[in-house]
């Protein structure tokens, strides 16, 4: 799998905060990693499932994280610097977060190309092993994944020619790691993701931030992943849980909650910089999706 990405900064507009740095070309193949300094506090956010593991792991900085399935009920995990989290999932998952020092908060996520963990696996349990389904791992903390982690940040951030030999070993480190610690021992297939992969996911969030004041444009976003309209419609909304008009309508608010919070800019103009014309069909949006109207969430910012 190539995880080599044009548009992989977009991955910022979904995951609030500046993105650092992303790994671009050969000595990253089956490999997609991205470090982000973190706003000092998130409201909501969701996370699409994608068939690829996915490592979140604090560069700098604590917090407390919570996370949930979709509808279901918050988790908490206060973390710091080397604490890592593991998603392996087949649903999507609501994450939300506030930074308990004034240290920037930093994070590095690194995705695992499916024919790394899939040779990971070979290695590990032989030729004949079927697939293997890592456990989900919230604040946990592991020296080996920290170590292995710190050097491809070196490789990522301080390298202007990172080495091939150096990333490609790193990565089939950890992804043996991963599979020697932390496969699931229980005796049932891994349910199907289904969805779409995680650099296609990428370019088509990337697409619809580009627009979040236009209409949604299913058959252009189809074509960004080579896919039918039916075909990608059913992908997104089983890694996202939401179909792509829903979806827009979640980044539209998160945008709008980020202005709200962040800036004096006036609320009409808000609702203009994220798609919505009429002034009361925006507030309307807005409290049916947050809770409150536009004027008395920014009061309590």
């Amino acid at each position: 799998m190539d995880f080599e990405l044009g548009t992989a900064e977009a991955l910022d507009e979904r995951v609030p905060g500046e993105l650092i740095a992303t790994s671009k070309g050969t000595p990253w193949r089956d490999l997609l990693v991205q470090m982000y300094t973190r706003r000092p506090v998130q409201d909501s956010l969701l996370i699409p499932a994608v068939p690829e593991p996915l490592i979140v792991w604090v560069v700098s900085g604590t917090a407390l994280v919570e996370e949930r399935p979709l509808q279901g009920e918050w988790m908490a995990n206060e973390v710091r610097e080397g604490d890592f989290f593991l998603q392996t999932s087949p649903r999507p998952c609501e994450l939300r977060w506030r930074t308990l020092t004034h240290e920037p908060f930093r994070v590095m996520h690194v995705y695992l190309g499916l024919p790394l963990v899939r040779r990971a696996v070979i290695d590990v349990l032989g030729p004949e092993a079927g697939t293997v389904q890592l456990r989900e791992i919230s604040g946990g903390s592991d020296a080996i994944i920290s170590n292995q982690l710190r050097m491809l940040r070196d490789e990522l951030v301080d390298r202007r020619t990172p080495s091939t030999m150096l990333v490609q070993g790193l990565a089939s480190s950890l992804a043996v790691h991963l599979v020697r610690s932390y496969a699931s021992e229980a005796q049932v297939p891994a349910t199907p993701h289904g969805g779409l992969p995680a650099f296609k996911m990428h370019r088509v969030l990337h697409a619809m931030q580009e627009r979040l004041d236009q209409e949604l444009d299913l058959s252009r976003l189809a074509r960004e992943v080579q896919l039918s309209d039916s075909h990608f419609s059913r992908a997104f909304k089983k890694s996202t849980g939401f179909s792509p008009s829903q979806y827009l309508t979640r980044l539209r608010m998160e945008r709008a909650r980020r202005l709200l919070r962040e800036t004096d800019m006036p609320i009409v103009e808000v609702g203009l910089e994220v798609g919505y014309a009429s002034p009361s069909h925006f507030a309307q949006v807005f409290r049916k999706e947050v809770g409150v109207l536009p004027s008395d969430y920014r009061s309590v910012r």
